[in-house]
């Protein structure tokens, strides 16, 4: 595993140990809107859906955006047609704040996709207090028991969950665990190379039932047309939509490239 990786994982654990410490609640309360359809939102028939990230760093790009107002940023996602809303959450390591979640969720009717590493039960209750509609969980992080209890507690609070895999170990441990939603990591963990050919052999590997995510490394609506004649259902983006000039243009070049008809054109 990548130096970087224990690292953040290290710091991610003390985070676990504080929360716990601190404890939560169960009850989302009447102030934070009610979960949406993650799943539904990016399975549309006939597209790819675009999950547009809000990311401001990262430890293999450094800065990416100065910082900018989420809430503008998720706005502007929306009215530029993207079918859902990936938030960083990450302080230390990304320069995100799960503080902008609930006020996020109020901004816009788009779902919205915790992502940040979870590690335990109470990190995926913490994400439902705080209005998410779906959490990230990455299969390469935790044991096979990890995972199955926190997919677990997602379909007990209602919330979709994105198993993140990056080869066909992971595959087979997020499909026995009971994942639906598989999103595959293009970026190499130990190495943080990206290569699109990983979605390009994985996705075909994935049963039909399940809905196909293609993460990292996607460029422009080229890869997109080529990851939907792969079986791939929606796209996750964030650097390439952070860095651009024209943010809502981006997003809707992106999303009109998904919207071609059997990815031809």
């Amino acid at each position: 595993m990548n130096s970087r990786l224990t690292e953040i994982l290290d710091e991610k654990r003390k985070e676990v140990d504080r929360l716990k410490k601190r404890g939560v609640s169960t009850n989302r309360g009447n102030n934070v809107p009610p979960i949406r359809d993650f799943k539904g939102a990016i399975s549309v028939p006939n597209k790819i859906g675009l999950i547009a990230e809000i990311k401001f760093a990262s430890p293999s790009a450094g800065i990416i955006r100065e910082k900018a107002d989420p809430l503008t940023i998720g706005q502007m996602y929306e009215k530029a047609g993207a079918a859902a809303i990936s938030l960083l959450t990450d302080k230390r390591f990304f320069r995100g704040d799960l503080k902008h979640l609930p006020r996020l969720k109020k901004a816009v009717s788009l779902p919205i996709l915790r992502k940040d590493f979870i590690l335990d039960g109470i990190q995926v209750i913490e994400s439902f207090l705080c209005g998410a509609d779906a959490v990230l969980l990455i299969a390469r992080i935790l044991s096979r028991q990890q995972l199955k209890e926190l997919l677990d507690t997602c379909e007990e609070l209602g919330l979709a969950a994105l198993t993140e895999i990056h080869d066909k170990d992971d595959l087979e441990r997020a499909i026995e665990c009971g994942a639906e939603i598989i999103g595959i990591n293009n970026r190499n963990l130990d190495t943080f190379e990206v290569n699109l050919n990983t979605s390009l052999e994985l996705a075909p590997l994935v049963p039909d039932k399940h809905i196909v995510v293609s993460e990292s490394g996607i460029r422009n609506g080229r890869d997109i047309r080529l990851l939907m004649r792969s079986g791939v259902r929606a796209v996750l983006v964030g650097s390439l939509i952070m860095k651009s000039d024209d943010v809502a243009g981006k997003v809707r070049e992106l999303v009109w490239a998904g919207r071609i008809e059997d990815g031809k054109g």
